[in-house]
This record gives C-alpha cells, structure tokens and sequence, in this order.
C-alpha cells in the first residue's frame, strides 16, 4: 500500500480480520504487546520506521493514535493539552496557552470550553472527550493521525462532528482510519482498503486498495463487493 500525503484512508473488514493491529503498526504500538512479531517494512518519507536506531517515543510523536473509546487523562482540559508539549520540551507559560488554544481550535471544541480549561476533562460529554484527544495528538504536532473507529462510541450529532472534523483535517495532516462503517467510510475517506481473514487463524491479507469511490461502487474483486453489499461480516 501505498498512503498519500494529505489523505484519508480507509480500513475496513469484518471484526477480528487485523484491522487495528495493522494500524498499530504505523507507530510501532504493537511493540508494547507481549510476543508481537513483525516483518516486512514500513516507509515513512522514505524511511524504514522499523530501523533499530528510530528514535519510537519521536515517532509516536510524529505519528498520532486516537482510540476507539475517549480516554482523556484525569485531569483539567488545559492539563490534557499540554501533557504532550511537556513530555517532548520546556515551553513558557505563554507558549503553552498558545498551544492549547490553537490546538482546541483545530479539533473544533475552543468554543465549547474556553471559559472552563481548569475543569476535569472526564466532566466533558463523550463526542467533545473525543475531540479533547484529537486535540491532544494535534498539541505534538503529529503529520500522521491514527484513528482506531473514533466514532463507533458516540451518537450521530457527535459522530457528524468528528466526521466534519477529519475532513478539515486532511488539509494538514494524513489520516488513516479503521471503521466497521460503509457509509462513513464511504463519506470521509479517499482511498480504502478491504481486509480480510479468509479462514480462521490463517492472515488477513489486503484484498483491494483503491479510490474510495471505484472500491465502493465497482470493486474489482467479488469478495470486496459481497462484504460492502452485506453479504457477510
């Protein structure tokens, strides 16, 4: 596969087939889970990011995760904000304030909660926890966003938002999405890939990567049009 910048890119497939797992591998995240292997390469910018001298802290830096379920830190707003700064640099108070303000505005939640940075993120509804992490990964400056099925927790106003989101955000950052969602996928994404497990305990291969339209509306492989049609997953 190969992911082009300033795109979103969709990975679907039915439940189990590796879709997470794959996306995990972007930013070596897989590596936290005991007895993981991996082989093959992934190329970003050119550059192996499995090479034993990555520095895996800046990639994970450099390439962002946001999670299936909202899971903002236990603390204010602000303090969610500018956890990740702090880890990666000193910056003056002044600075910090930039970031969270800029950074909340990016993931489009500035307005809802500008008058209340130094109440509890947990005090936030589900839809704007999620954007609160959205936020959080833009406050690094990450090129690349993870998005492990962002919206699959939260109601439809919610999920438009965060869709409304990701389509803004493609104009500076690339994004690859995992969703069990045709109609999301075929909404938000550019391009898509199917996975898929052909039999139980053997690997998901890739079946087709293609423009989001041409998968969605003549698929080349039967398999492709018999999952986006329903017929099985």
């Amino acid at each position: 596969m190969e992911i082009s910048k300033n795109t979103i890119t969709a990975l679907i497939g039915p439940s189990g087939c590796g879709k997470s797992t794959f996306l995990r591998t972007f930013n070596r995240m897989n590596e936290l889970l005991t007895g993981t292997k991996v082989e093959g390469d992934i190329l970003v910018d050119g550059v192996n990011i499995y090479k034993d001298d990555i520095d895996v802290v800046e990639l994970r830096k450099r390439i962002g995760m946001v999670f299936q379920r909202p899971n903002p830190f236990p603390k204010s707003i602000y303090e969610n904000i500018v956890y990740g700064p702090r880890l990666h640099g000193k910056y003056p108070k002044s600075e910090l304030d930039h970031i969270v303000e800029t950074s909340l505005k990016k993931a489009a939640l500035w307005d809802e909660v500008k008058q209340k940075l130094n109440t509890s993120a947990l005090d936030l509804s589900g839809g704007q926890q999620q954007r609160l992490c959205i936020a959080r990964v833009l406050a690094v400056e990450s090129e690349i966003i993870l998005m492990d099925e962002p919206a699959s927790a939260l109601d439809p106003i919610s999920t438009q938002k965060i869709e409304d989101l990701i389509d803004e955000l493609k104009e500076n950052y690339t994004i690859i999405i995992v969703t069990h969602n045709m109609q999301q996928a075929a909404r938000v994404s550019q391009k898509t890939a199917f996975l898929l497990m052909e039999s139980f305990g053997t690997p998901s291969t890739v079946i087709e990567y293609g423009d989001t339209n041409k998968i969605f509306t003549n698929p080349k492989d039967k398999r492709t049009e018999d999952y986006i049609t329903g017929r099985f997953g």
